[in-house]
């Protein structure tokens, strides 16, 4: 554990923006020539890599992780590459479903580190990134899907040269970053557009839908719509997950009776982006409909609505700005109809919406079709970045000085006071950032050490 140890430290001895605020987001501080030049130097294995492109604000992850779990059930050779973890780095980069082990990410590291030093100005996420393709290419993955870790145009990622990319929802979401309106933010997502690439599109705004629509013509790529080109019924929901059919609009090819574990309306608009995804690639590799059902069926995402008991129901929540919180809400409403009273576990990062996801917690204005939460509990992560939770409080109760509000330094103890105050019928949600989620999933496997299987990710929490 300690060479291991060591080598998360050559990797977070350089720059790490995950854990700054202030940075600008332009050509000079992200410079893809810093990264190009990194993977120059380790043999240039992106090249050796077939890949899938996914950014967006909201849902990029679970697309794919729907679409590699599709891809393996095929009997292809997998690798998944996504930011941030929740409990371990190995999170991030994952061969077959399996996390990169300790020795693998050590031995990269040792052989990488002469390149590192020999790259001025290179940051901890450049280096993950190309240590992700190094390990793909070296594990002779078939495909490989690829998250954008932030915005696209200057994300490392975008030095790909992917079969197919995908564009998630997009919200407002790092706006000192990538700009205050929605077509500014469109742009940088559609940074990662290449000519004749198609593009795979989740439902979008207008004002975005103009800016992809754009990019594509320009690029001289097709654009493929869900909601258009690929449509989705939803069937039947249970806690278990959902059943919908996914239908192709040009020739009316249909899967019906398609499941996911993950619950949320959004999530089917996420899966019909997987399963387009993946159909996308005809001509360059088989996915047979077995697999496409199959992958959907094992999709594994935690901290996504992950309901941990149902009496009073404890749900943990990756939301982190306005539109998340939206569709947070909704699905609250639609897992747990006629529930008792809600509280809610808050904790964020200091550059997020705060004030937008209030306003929808507490049923403020254009949000005011949900019922407002009953008990605000604020607390924080151990993230360099996590706002101050007497901050927080504050924010709740200028927008709602009736709702009772508390204040905890840490998440276990905000857990004990929200259970010691529901009643079997009230639902507990903890959201507001992935690293208080994750807090929640480790504090919650200390107290509750049945409810997570033995090779859960939280076995692995590298904070514990």
């Amino acid at each position: 554990m300690g060479c291991y140890r060591d080598a998360l430290d050559a990797i977070f001895s350089h720059i790490n923006f995950e854990n700054q605020t202030g940075h600008s987001y332009n050509a000079a501080t992200f410079d893809l020539s810093r990264i190009e030049a990194l993977l120059q130097r380790l043999g240039r294995p992106q090249e050796r890599v077939r890949c899938i492109h996914i950014a967006g604000t909201k849902g990029k992850g679970s697309t794919a992780a729907m679409a590699e779990s599709i891809l393996r059930e095929a009997g292809y050779r997998t690798g998944l590459y996504t930011s941030p973890h929740l409990h371990t780095y190995r999170e991030r980069i994952r061969v077959q479903g399996d996390l990169i082990p300790e020795d693998a990410l050590v031995d990269l590291v040792d052989r990488g580190r002469a390149a590192f030093e020999a790259t001025p100005g290179i940051s901890a996420f450049e280096i993950t990134t190309a240590l992700a393709l190094l390990y793909f290419a070296e594990a002779g993955v078939d495909w490989a899907v690829i998250e954008v870790g932030l915005g696209g145009r200057f994300d490392a990622t975008n030095v790909v040269c992917p079969a197919v990319c995908a564009i998630t929802s997009i919200s407002y979401d790092h706006v000192d970053l990538l700009g205050h309106t929605l077509t500014s933010i469109a742009r940088e997502k559609a940074g990662i557009i290449k000519a004749r690439v198609p593009v795979v599109s989740a439902p979008q705004h207008d004002e975005v839908m103009e800016v992809l629509e754009h990019t594509c013509s320009a690029a001289g790529t097709r654009l493929v719509r869900v909601g258009q080109d690929w449509t989705w019924q939803a069937r039947c929901a249970d806690l278990t997950g959902q059943r919908f059919t996914v239908q192709r609009t040009v020739d009316g090819w249909s899967l019906p009776e398609l499941h996911i574990p993950l619950l949320g309306r959004h999530q089917l608009a996420n899966a019909t982006a997987a399963v387009a995804l993946t159909q996308e690639l005809a001509g360059q590799g088989d996915v047979p409909v077995s697999a496409v059902r199959a992958g959907l069926a094992a999709t594994r995402w935690p901290g996504r609505f992950e309901i941990l008991q149902q009496h009073p129901a404890v749900v943990l929540d990756c939301a982190h700005n306005a539109d998340s919180a939206v569709k947070l809400r909704a699905t609250l409403d639609e897992v747990f109809p006629g529930h008792g009273r809600l509280a809610l576990v808050f904790g964020a990062s200091s550059d997020k919406d705060i004030t937008g996801m209030f306003e929808v917690f507490l049923a403020l204005g254009s949000a005011n079709g949900f019922n407002p939460v009953d008990k605000i509990i604020t607390t924080r992560s151990e993230h360099p970045r996590a706002a101050d939770p007497a901050h927080l409080a504050g924010v709740a109760q200028s927008l709602s000085p009736a709702c009772p509000t508390s204040i905890h330094q840490d998440t276990g103890s905000a857990l004990d006071e929200a259970l010691a105050w529901a009643r079997p019928d009230d639902v507990i949600c903890v959201t507001g950032s992935v690293f208080v989620v994750a807090s929640a999933r480790h504090v919650w496997s200390r107290s509750q050490p049945g409810t997570f299987s033995p090779d859960d990710w939280v076995s692995f929490d590298e904070d514990a």
